[in-house]
């Protein structure tokens, strides 16, 4: 895990026949300095790719679509381009068949990131059956006056202290910056809760806060995870960010007190 080989932000050869070494891994303590996560948490980061092709034993190209579903607690998560670099060196690697690309998949993952995790590939007719919506009230069209563009969980507020709901609300203003390379990071983040009702103004408001924040994407959802909980203290809470692909890779972590298998979605901007 030398920084050294990250190839984040720098130039990088195209490579096109099986290089594993190209995987780099990054600790998840790295972006998660000031971040106490609670010991009740459950998640995992639901990775899609849109460009993964091999060929088979006789040459002829087949295309899938991926899925990688990493558990919460892995002691790494695999850095996105680096992913998609030993993605796209399958592309001219003869395979016996499918099972032989999964298991090739799967061991090489399960080392990136230091722990089991699931590893599937479908066909692509398979994407047009994702779910293409969030449940819940879009927050977009919430009337605000907005000035904070960096992390602020002291704009949360609560509506009501003697009412409990149990609502799901989304955003798709969502916008962060790559920690390594500062370029934008656009997602929707979807958040369902049961507890004391926020105040959808300034909830909006915190979420527009990060648009100015550098974090890995599975650090962003956590701090949004862990700030709703240390100021609002909802009986149960589930917070996941839709982000937009890159490199034919989106990255959808989820974060929830509840042991619940993250939702599968793939919406329009995805």
């Amino acid at each position: 895990m030398a920084e050294s080989r990250n190839p984040l932000g720098r130039q990088t050869p195209h490579i096109d026949t099986y290089t594993p070494s190209l995987l780099y891994s990054i600790r998840r303590e790295q972006g998660r300095e000031g971040l106490t996560l609670p010991a009740a948490i459950h998640g995992e980061d639901v990775w899609h790719g849109y460009e993964f092709t091999w060929l088979d034993r006789h040459g002829k190209p087949v295309v899938a679509g991926l899925r990688l579903r990493v558990p919460l607690s892995s002691p790494c998560i695999v850095e996105s381009k680096s992913l998609k670099l030993y993605l796209n060196s399958f592309a001219q690697t003869r395979f016996n068949g499918q099972a032989d690309v999964l298991r090739t998949l799967d061991s090489d993952l399960k080392l990136a990131v230091r722990a089991p995790l699931l590893v599937e590939l479908f066909p692509l007719r398979q994407l047009a059956t994702l779910p293409s919506s969030l449940p819940g009230a879009c927050l977009d069209d919430v009337e605000c006056e907005v000035g904070v563009y960096r992390p602020d969980a002291g704009l949360l507020r609560l509506e009501d202290e003697n009412a409990v709901v149990h609502e799901s609300v989304y955003t798709h203003l969502f916008r962060s910056l790559c920690p390594v390379t500062g370029q934008p990071d656009f997602a929707t983040v979807w958040i369902s809760y049961r507890g004391r009702p926020l105040s959808r103004r300034d909830l909006l408001r915190y979420l527009i806060s990060f648009r100015q924040h550098a974090g890995f994407h599975e650090s962003v959802v956590e701090r949004i995870f862990t700030d709703l909980l240390a100021r609002c203290a909802p009986q149960s809470l589930s917070v996941q960010g839709c982000f937009q692909r890159r490199g034919g890779l989106d990255i959808n972590p989820f974060r929830s007190t509840e042991p619940d298998a993250a939702p599968l979605v793939r919406l329009p901007r995805q």
